[in-house]
């Protein structure tokens, strides 16, 4: 089992959203710009196909696989989120990796930011839950990311790697596409009517 603390975006993000410190500076660590810029490479790519990216996997390799020179559905879905990590974190003071706020969250800051009609932004949110294939996830998703970090908010890069990894089982895709739904569409309690206020 992978230890999630070793994953790329854990080892500069802290669990409240702020960058660990670097003992020896003393400094925020941030990323640098040069491994964002190896993780962007991975954009649209085969997993395990970007050599720039192979220092940066944590996650263990599947003996049986790796012998007929194959990766798992973890592995492949570890390369897909680094790629959009580098895409996310491009250009951002603060850590897009923030744990505890899903995709389904996220989206509906995305909604509710004003900087794109809400319209738009359920077509494409329709588009990504309906995806067939894993590829054209990963193709809506990067779109999405992008205005996402347009926004500066924040997602859960340990929770979307395993969205990405369910996804490659079809029998796994209802129960992220749930999750996504409820996060997406999460129940506000409406404000009343001010004339239907009573005064007590």
């Amino acid at each position: 089992m992978t230890d999630k603390s070793q994953r790329y975006w854990n080892q500069h993000a802290r669990q409240d959203g702020t960058w660990r410190i670097d003992p020896t500076y003393g400094k925020p660590k941030k990323p640098p710009g040069e491994d964002l810029a190896d993780f962007r490479a991975g954009l649209g790519q085969l997993p395990g196909s970007v050599p720039r990216l192979w220092r940066h996997y944590t996650c263990d390799a599947d003996e049986h696989l790796a012998r007929k020179g194959e990766l798992s559905y973890e592995q492949a879905a570890e390369h897909a989120a680094l790629a959009l990590y580098g895409l996310h974190q491009q250009s951002q003071d603060r850590p897009m990796h923030r744990p505890g706020i899903g995709l389904g969250t996220a989206l509906r800051a995305l909604r509710k930011s004003e900087k794109f009609s809400e319209d738009a932004v359920d077509a494409r949110v329709a588009a990504l839950a309906t995806a067939t294939s894993v590829p054209a996830l990963l193709m809506r998703l990067r779109g999405l990311i992008t205005q996402l970090r347009d926004i500066g908010q924040p997602l859960d890069y340990d929770r979307l790697m395993d969205d990405i990894g369910a996804w490659y089982r079809a029998d796994r895709r209802p129960r992220v596409r749930r999750a996504w739904g409820v996060d997406y569409h999460a129940w506000e309690k409406p404000t009343e009517p001010k004339d239907n206020l009573k005064d007590k």
